[in-house]
This record gives structure tokens, sequence and C-alpha cells, in this order.
């Protein structure tokens, strides 16, 4: 039994990702379908609900306030999402090396700790509205990986100064970090699904 109350769907040709869609505080397993079929229409979705419950609304893992996390329910539950993420690939026989983390604040963090506390989970992440959810010692290799962070610049949850602190750390892992910044909040914007997807289809490109 997989462990996790979820959404698949297979990729509609031979080449195409699966995307795992990790949505933000309060979301659920169906939130992040319409925006993959923009992102990248045809590509496989594995879209798991957050089994954490804060006043009732689904996270995937646990904080103590805003922006403060707890590292070692964070350390848990990201081992425990690898472990989703491998057993679904068996159970579905999608390409295990074609998953791309697709995040949404909450989701964007548990994507980033994914890469790196599991690497090799994620070919690459696209993280919106991410914060730094921890920092490994010593830091993992992600030489070949490759992450969108799309956040905004007047967002009152994530600083400007945060956005820059982990695109630092995924490039010190040796991770491919591409940054877009947007006049936007935390809410997500329409120049954010645009480019996003661009961004998806110069992936796509590079593989193929």
């Amino acid at each position: 039994m997989l462990s996790f109350t979820h959404v698949y769907q297979a990729p509609s040709a031979p080449g195409l990702p699966t995307l795992l869609l990790l949505h933000g505080t309060g979301g659920n397993e169906r939130d992040l379908l319409p925006l993959a079929a923009q992102l990248l229409p045809g590509a496989g979705v594995l879209s798991p609900r957050g089994k954490v419950l804060e006043r009732g609304m689904p996270r995937f893992f646990r904080r103590f306030s805003e922006g403060v996390f707890d590292l070692e329910d964070l350390r848990q539950r990201t081992i425990e999402l690898a472990g989703f993420v491998h057993e679904a690939s068996e159970h579905y026989q999608f390409d295990h090396a074609r998953v791309v983390g697709v995040g949404f604040s909450n989701g964007a963090n548990i994507a980033a700790s994914t890469l790196l506390l599991a690497p090799g989970t994620l070919e690459g992440g696209i993280l919106f509205r991410a914060m730094v959810p921890i920092v490994p010692d010593p830091l993992p290799t992600l030489r070949g990986a490759r992450v969108l962070i799309s956040n905004g610049r007047v967002d009152p949850l994530v600083p400007t100064q945060e956005t820059d602190r982990l695109a630092d750390l995924l490039r010190s892992s040796g991770a491919e970090v591409t940054v877009h910044w947007h006049q936007a909040g935390h809410e997500l914007v329409h120049d954010d699904v645009t480019q996003a997807a661009e961004w998806l289809a110069a992936l796509q490109r590079t593989v193929l």
C-alpha cells in the first residue's frame, strides 16, 4: 500500500517526466493538477496530500511558527516522501530518474528538502515561494540537478534574502539554479506559470 493519499496520472507519451506536485498549507492532492497541465501538457503526475494537520489544514511537515520549522519532523517527513516516490515509481512503472518536484510554499520547502536530504529522488525542482528548509552538514552532491526558484519581491512570508540563501545553498551543492523574480506577494501570478513552463520545456529538450 502506498503511504500517501494521492492522485496519479501516467505520462501520455514516452520520454515525458512525472511531476511530483506538492501543495501549500491547507491544500490537497488535487490543488495543483490544473497547474501541471499548464506547465507541461501530457506529463505524468504524482500528487500526494500532506499528512501533517495544522488547525485542520494539511501540510507536509510541522512548524513551530511562521518560518520556524520542526527540523527533526522535516527530516523524517522528507525521507518518508522520498520513499513514497520510489514506491510509486515501482507500483505505477514510471521512470524514477525523470521526476521533477513542483511545489508551492510548504510544498516547495519540502521539495527543496528532498533535493538536499534525499539526492537522486528528483531530477530537478520548480519551487514557487520557497525558503531555506534545512542546511545539511555535509552538503549533498547535486551535480546535474536543475532547479527553478520562482519568488515574489513583495512576499510578506519569504524575504528576498531568504531566496538568495536558498539559491546559494543549492548552487553550493552543485545544482544548476535559475531564479525568477516577480512583482508579487505569496500568491502565484501568471508570469510564474509561463516562465516555469518555458523552463520546464527547456529542461525537457536537454533530456531528449
